[in-house]
């Protein structure tokens, strides 16, 4: 898409009150890479899409949204995460409370070999989760909402969270790196899978967590 029609697009999504709707799976803009915020959105509209972001996230319910998932193919997300979990999947998936935060033109790198595999879901695959071993520690570089910079390390499922909007950033579905044999649906999820990790389903279903597959 071209940089002068953007403003038309986040006006005519803007128009209507509420949620934005959310893309599905199937839809060519979650698959493209996108194109750097830069100037491209003068100031108020930019804060009236972070908060339309933002209100659309918490109404899903989900812990992030990027930009392609309300059919806006911008280098931009919003993430926050309220984390009322049990103490046992606090302790054992590293689930902490995030702050809203808005990532501009964000990109992640590794922190040591760690890696950590649970099953996890997504606002445009509505209705399945899998398993997705990722990074245990990464670093994020990123813009805030007015240009500053953001250089933060994330470690547990903030650093899940991160990753996974980034991805959306970069084309790239959860589905993309996960292991295929665990996929559930909503209610298996509920009623068969809801332990903090996933090695009951690997032994079950038939994969193994520890393979590397989805590096």
């Amino acid at each position: 898409m071209s940089s002068p029609l953007l403003p038309d697009l986040v006006d005519s999504l803007l128009a209507v009150p509420g949620p934005l709707p959310i893309v599905s799976a199937g839809d060519p803009v979650l698959r493209r890479p996108t194109e750097p915020l830069g100037d491209r959105l003068d100031r108020r509209r930019l804060d009236r899409l972070i908060e339309a972001m933002r209100e659309t996230m918490r109404a899903a319910p989900g812990v992030g949204l990027a930009a392609p998932q309300v059919g806006l193919p911008l280098r931009l997300a919003v993430i926050e995460d309220a984390a009322e979990v049990s103490e046992e999947i606090r302790q054992v998936r590293g689930r902490v409370p995030q702050p809203f935060r808005v990532l501009v033109d964000p990109s992640y790198e590794p922190v040591g070999a760690g890696r950590a595999a649970f099953f996890e879901g997504c606002l445009s695959v509505p209705g399945w989760g899998a398993v997705v071993a990722r990074h245990q520690s990464v670093r994020l570089r990123a813009l805030d909402e007015r240009g500053r910079a953001v250089d933060a390390l994330f470690t547990g499922w903030p650093a899940r969270i991160v990753q996974h909007e980034t991805d959306h950033l970069d084309g790239v579905l959860y589905l993309d790196r996960a292991e295929l044999r665990s996929l559930s649906s909503r209610e298996a999820l509920s009623s068969t899978w809801a332990q903090p990790t996933p090695l009951a389903a690997a032994e079950a279903l038939g994969f193994d967590l520890d393979d590397g597959a989805h590096a």
